[in-house]
């Protein structure tokens, strides 16, 4: 009942959208994401199938280094209205900019949250022969931290001065895509890879089972002092098994980073319509997101959170997503009243009963 009674409401708010911008040329965007085998581009495909396509926006999905990349081009490159930023990084160029640095200021200042994602987890490799068991082993190791411009860089970067209290040493520090990290790793020539990734990640599935047998996981220990330090920034996760059947066969605890969909600040009439409707078919589609985009979208809640401070929402965007959760939530109080009540379980039942549903 309650879900009949939102694919109405939403349906209708979705055909008049339609109809209206029906006669007019289809919206040309872009997003950009991250790497070809990474979480962000199968999300940003995602979007354009399930939320853009439906209200005549024509999605370009872009591959990229990563986060640090996506602010660069979501700033600067023509025809980029979207772009999906680890929380870490959107914070770094926030705290880059009060400190003063100006190009920091001008990159991030005009920048606008859409909403939240979901967690990407930070996988620490090591090869299978490794003497190392934790997070808290790898000081002073050689280490790849991702592609210059890449989130991963940052995480890495940032998670190590967090848990030693020092930077990782320059002669220590290799810049290697996920990819060429892995394999440097097998072969010796590093000892580990930080790579920040949404489970489970076509990186790791991809690989061929022999070489994913020489390499493992790293675990978080919650209670070494190296870990408390990393939670300022970074939360307490878990690298599921079930997400990497053929390659770990238990839970692996790790620490995580927050994903964005993020915006500029638009002012254009026909920009501002259009990002309106990307809102609508977002709250329209979500339960098709969830069922049929990448696992992750069952971590991500149509909600907008409280901010930090010096991160702000896109209004319009804004205003459009808030509207739709209050139509949900009184669509949902109206089912609440209309739905006839269950009848609750009784101690004992007869088989009769039972069989004809009148009690459990």
């Amino acid at each position: 009942m309650l879900k009949r009674l939102l694919a109405g409401w939403l349906g209708l708010a979705l055909m008049v959208v339609t109809s209206l911008s029906g006669a007019a040329e289809p919206a040309h965007y872009k997003i950009v994401t991250g790497p070809e085998r990474g979480t962000y581009i199968q999300i940003g495909q995602d979007l354009s199938k399930w939320v853009a396509q439906p209200v005549g926006i024509d999605l370009e999905v872009l591959a990229s280094k990563g986060s640090a990349e996506n602010v660069q081009r979501m700033r600067y490159e023509s025809g980029v209205k979207l772009a999906l930023v680890q929380s870490d990084v959107y914070q770094a160029y926030i705290d880059m900019a009060n400190a003063g640095n100006a190009d920091a200021g001008t990159l991030i200042r005009p920048l606008r949250l859409i909403m939240p994602l979901y967690d990407e987890e930070i996988n620490v490799v090591v090869r299978a022969d490794s003497p190392l068991k934790t997070f808290a082993d790898i000081k002073d190791k050689t280490i790849s931290v991702g592609l210059i411009g890449s989130g991963t860089a940052q995480s890495a970067t940032t998670l190590y001065h967090l848990m030693f209290g020092q930077a990782i040493p320059e002669a220590n520090i290799v810049h290697l895509s996920n990819e060429d990290a892995l394999a440097a790793l097998i072969v010796k020539k590093i000892d580990v890879a930080i790579i920040v990734v949404g489970q489970p990640a076509k990186l790791f599935n991809d690989m061929n089972a022999d070489l994913l047998q020489q390499i493992r996981l790293l675990k978080v220990d919650p209670t070494a002092p190296e870990t408390v330090r990393a939670k300022q920034t970074y939360f307490p996760a878990t690298i599921r098994a079930t997400s990497y059947p053929t390659w770990i066969k238990e839970d692996v605890p790790t620490l995580t980073v927050k994903a964005f969909l993020v915006t500029y600040d638009y002012g254009l009439r026909d920009t501002v319509g259009n990002l309106n409707h990307f809102a609508d078919s977002l709250c329209a589609n979500f339960d098709n997101l969830q069922e049929h985009g990448h696992p992750k979208w069952k971590q991500v809640k149509l909600d907008l959170p409280t901010l930090v401070r010096g991160w702000k929402y896109y209004t319009p965007v804004e205003k459009h997503l808030r509207a739709c959760l209050a139509n949900k939530s009184a669509a949902m109080s109206a089912a609440a009243t209309t739905t006839p009540a269950v009848q609750k379980p009784r101690a004992t039942c007869t088989d009769q009963e039972r069989l004809l549903l009148l009690c459990k």
